[in-house]
């Protein structure tokens, strides 16, 4: 049985683990790390409750651009969106 997961590996893989995005055996890690590990599962609740306010508030007509363009510059200017 391979080692179980330590927290900052799952917290690395956790939006992908939230979108199903891994395979089964690394969905089942998870899954085993975060029923013993209290401080990841309220983590994990906190993400999962976060996505779930913003698909709810998602709304179906579509977003300025002059809006998209203002978070894309705030995100550039504080690194989290490569420029090249």
């Amino acid at each position: 049985m391979p080692p179980m997961l330590d927290c900052e590996a799952v917290m690395r893989q956790l939006w992908d683990f939230l979108d199903e995005e891994l395979t089964p055996a690394r969905m089942g890690a998870i899954r085993e790390h975060l029923s013993l590990c209290e401080p990841c599962q309220s983590h994990t609740d906190f993400e999962r409750a976060f996505l779930t306010a913003l698909s709810e508030a998602r709304s179906s007509e579509p977003i300025p651009s002059a809006l998209k363009d203002r978070v894309m510059e705030a995100l550039r200017r504080e690194g989290f969106v490569d420029v090249s």
